[in-house]
């Protein structure tokens, strides 16, 4: 089902798969992605294990609200409410939820933020902000210089756009998985052709924290599970082990050999462990 949640002058336009009734599960998709990136066939197998899916498009991806880039007209904190919106929309008390990369650093500031929304934490591919983070390596020297081209160039045209992104994907995918090329460009080219204005997913890299709710994660009180591949050239496995040591209860599932994805090779274990959080 589709639904267009919109508050004030923003419009977040989300995709629910299920029956209400169940216990919700809300995705959160990462920087510079839109809900399609969320494969359906992963909601579905959600679906089929008890799930209510959510997923929707962050603002500057996909149908949501679209700043002109370089001026984004929210703070990460607004993000991480916009999720709350979502839920106050579908009549939702509390929800477990996952994020991916950005996401999981959104999902962290709204267990922080909402705890009394959050039924249970599922942070994949993410960021560690706490005590010690200044730390730990970050981007690979092929990533940080692509993402260092990319902040000063926008593609025009919707065929230079697929090309750059399927550029980027190939860069910040690496992994010992294997992927259909084909159909990873196809998945480009329809992010790129649903997209109200396709270069404005670069906001997410001018967008501000300005709270300091990642900083407390140790006030996390919820079932947690931490997912983290060993090969990930975006954001380390450290990232992943420090979470799970610092968020109180957390769990720490490791994807040998998985880059920054949701590979559905992982899909089943995945879901084996999400469910073991209720």
């Amino acid at each position: 089902m589709q639904k267009t949640v919109k508050f004030n002058d923003i419009s977040l336009y989300t995709e629910s798969f299920g029956d209400i009734k169940n216990p919700t599960i809300l995705l959160i998709m990462g920087a510079a992605s839109s809900l399609i990136w969320w494969d359906e066939k992963f909601c579905l197998k959600l679906v089929d294990k008890g799930f209510f899916v959510i997923r929707y498009d962050n603002r500057d991806t996909g149908k949501s609200t679209s700043y002109p880039v370089g001026k984004p007209g929210y703070t990460f904190e607004e993000m991480s409410d916009d999720a709350i919106q979502i839920l106050d929309a579908y009549h939702i008390e509390k929800a477990t939820i996952m994020g991916m990369s950005m996401g999981g650093m959104l999902a962290q500031m709204i267990a922080v933020r909402h705890p009394e929304r959050v039924k249970s934490c599922v942070l994949l591919t993410s960021m560690y902000f706490a005590e010690g983070s200044e730390n730990l390596p970050v981007f690979s020297p092929e990533v940080q210089k692509f993402f260092d081209d990319y902040g000063n160039y926008q593609p025009v045209g919707f065929r230079a756009q697929v090309d750059y992104a399927f550029k980027q994907w190939q860069v910040t995918h690496q992994s010992e998985r294997q992927n259909n090329l084909d159909e990873i460009y196809q998945m480009i080219e329809l992010d790129v052709s649903r997209a109200i204005d396709y270069n404005s997913k670069l906001n997410h890299s001018f967008a501000q924290v300005t709270g300091d709710e990642l900083t407390r994660i140790k006030e996390i009180n919820c079932p947690t599970l931490v997912i983290h591949g060993t090969v990930d050239n975006v954001i380390p496995h450290i990232h992943g082990e420090m979470l799970s040591q610092t968020i109180p209860n957390a769990k720490l599932l490791t994807l040998v050999g998985a880059g920054h994805e949701l590979h559905p090779d992982d899909y089943d274990l995945i879901i084996e462990h999400i469910l073991k959080l209720s």
